[in-house]
């Protein structure tokens, strides 16, 4: 899917739409476009549930600690948690690398949503959030 937009008497609508119906027609795909807002806002709160799962802290620090050996279960926890809560204090910019990082392919179809996610980026994200999480003990 494609971002995209359009104005009408001067107000911005924001969309999603999959690049089969941008270039063979409406009626080539069943999901044709999108709200973006509803959309980007199942992502982040999809994100927000998986990485504070117990399954995912326990992956997650598994690859950490390939990286760094001295990382303990808890501090991978509490960075996953502290990212949540940080969450909405981020410039949309900040928000937007993030979820880059993060997620490697989103898939709608009329079912619904499913999010592939970046081992290497999850692991990116802790260790910025590692010296923090230092300073606060």
């Amino acid at each position: 899917m494609t971002p995209a937009h359009t104005r009408k008497k001067g107000r911005l609508y924001r969309y999603y739409v999959t690049t089969s119906v941008q270039k063979l027609g409406p009626e080539t795909c069943l999901v044709r476009r999108l709200p973006a807002g509803e959309i980007e806002s199942a992502v982040i709160d999809q994100l927000r549930a998986l990485l504070r799962s117990p399954e995912m802290i326990v992956k997650t620090w598994t690859v950490v600690c390939e990286q760094d050996s001295d990382i303990s279960e808890t501090e991978v926890r509490n960075a996953l948690i502290q990212f949540d809560a940080l969450w909405d204090e981020l410039f949309p910019t900040e928000q937007a690398r993030i979820v880059q990082l993060l997620v490697e392919r989103i898939d709608v179809d009329v079912e619904g949503i499913s999010i592939r996610l970046r081992t290497e980026g999850i692991t990116s994200i802790i260790a910025e959030l590692r010296p923090n999480l230092r300073k606060a003990a």
